[in-house]
């Protein structure tokens, strides 16, 4: 059997880990089957640093890494039962899984509590994601107890016990090539599938007849589905940062907000766009959004290889405190509603987050010390760029921005030369009309 398409990166990756850990073991495990209701499983999903590692999509396994002077990487997964692969599809089984993803060894998953103490003991560390899981927390436990009981045979506990996804949150921050190449298919997907909500979108729709045109276009195209719950929100909704009802109908008149991707081999893509519901920004609307596109620019525009992670957000909310500042919903001066954050009123979230593996992706925003500044971005970081303006109505706000929530996200890699936008959906107030227009005249 050779090897599994892309399983040479997966043996890079285990091979940076053992620098990072030396004589350690490191024990990391993939995560568990979730019963929906009664027998019923939710579709199953694997943990995100055991697929980094491992790149195997089979539940029930874990692999241990072991550092020093005869490293290895040990797999254990469940064993072949061909009743069960009648049932459920097809199981690597120990023998191979270590020969299509390159594992030093496998061994049944039954065996691992067995094993775990003799390959814990007499290493000087132990990495794991200690208080992620209070169940292996307690397995960790108990595999060490079962070395402390062998100490008068000369059998020693690792020295202490190390944060594994400090290490590895550390790796996952800066993209590989192979990794940068599957978020950009998925952002394509995913653009794919805004563009064709816009084309469907009309008055009186549903709003979850959009998120199904969303997910049949990320199916059609091969993702897994969506990489986290969409949010489809018309009118008023979009001013609920996280409405993930989608069960209202669309006004004529109001703007939708969708915030979208696919997951695709494991990695997301994350993208929002606002639109008109029948198709024409009524002046006010174009107003505001113009703004938060404004904001967006400034903020790309700002990410660079040394700038710290601040950089882009501090950008993008300046641009958003002028534009309230013209739009009649904040007093004063730029410096001044800056300084006493009143802009949080209607933008009251940061401009972006890392992406990768989780939509919400691993890594740390500042240095692990104290006082630490924020993380500096260096070429290979992927992160997302979503300035906003919610406005919910009230006595003091301009009648005509009632109910306006515009968000406008889009992904980003930072290369040597700045940040590059790798995803391509609809996004200027002439481009959405366009696509919208052209779909209205094809079927009248």
């Amino acid at each position: 059997m050779s090897l599994a398409p892309n399983s040479t990166c997966f043996l890079a990756r285990r091979k940076r880990l053992l620098k990072a850990i030396g004589d350690g073991v490191a024990v990391v495990p993939t995560a568990p089957e979730r019963v929906r209701n009664r027998d019923s499983h939710h579709p199953y999903r694997f943990d995100s640093y055991f697929w980094y590692l491992t790149g195997f999509p089979e539940p029930e396994a874990v692999v241990v890494i072991l550092g020093g002077d005869s490293p290895q990487s040990i797999l254990f997964c469940r064993e072949k039962n061909e009743e069960r692969e009648i049932w459920d599809g097809y199981r690597h089984g120990p023998e191979g899984a270590r020969e299509a993803f390159g594992f030093d060894a496998a061994y049944p998953i039954g065996e691992l509590d067995q094993r775990l103490p003799e390959l814990i003991a007499d290493r000087a560390a132990l990495w794991h994601s200690l208080g992620h899981d209070a169940e292996w927390d307690a397995r960790i436990a108990a595999a060490l107890n079962a070395v402390r009981a062998q100490a008068r045979a000369g059998k020693r506990t690792p020295r202490e016990i190390r944060d594994l996804r400090a290490a590895l949150d550390a790796m996952r921050l800066v993209k590989d090539d192979g990794e940068l190449d599957t978020m950009r298919r998925a952002a394509a997907i995913s653009a794919a599938g805004h563009a064709r909500a816009m084309r469907h979108c009309r008055p009186g729709m549903a709003e979850y007849e959009l998120e199904a045109e969303l997910t049949h276009e990320f199916r059609r195209r091969g993702a897994a589905g969506h990489a986290y719950t969409p949010i489809v929100a018309g009118g008023a909704n979009a001013c609920v940062l996280h409405y993930v009802e989608n069960d209202r109908l669309l006004p004529d008149g109001g703007l939708v907000l969708i915030d979208a991707g696919c997951e695709l081999d494991g990695y997301a893509a994350d993208i929002t766009r606002t639109f008109p519901i029948n198709g024409r920004f009524s002046p006010a609307q174009k107003d505001a959004y113009e703004i938060v596109l404004a904001a967006q620019a400034a903020a790309i525009a700002a990410i660079r290889p040394g700038a710290p992670f601040m950089a882009y957000h501090d950008a993008a909310v300046r641009v958003l405190a002028q534009g309230m500042i013209d739009l009649g919903l904040l007093a004063g001066s730029v410096d001044g509603v800056v300084e006493s954050e009143a802009y949080k009123r209607f933008y009251m979230h940061r401009t972006g987050h890392w992406l990768g593996l989780d939509v919400h992706d691993a890594g740390d925003y500042k240095e692990q010390r104290e006082g630490g500044e924020w993380i500096r971005l260096a070429p290979g970081m992927t992160l997302t760029v979503e300035p906003g303006l919610y406005v919910r109505p009230a006595a003091d706000v301009p009648a005509a921005l009632h109910g306006i929530g515009i968000r406008i996200e889009d992904d980003v890699v930072v290369t040597a030369d700045g940040g590059e936008v790798y995803t391509d959906a609809p996004k200027t107030v002439a481009e959405i009309e366009e696509v919208m227009r052209e779909e209205t005249l094809r079927h009248d």
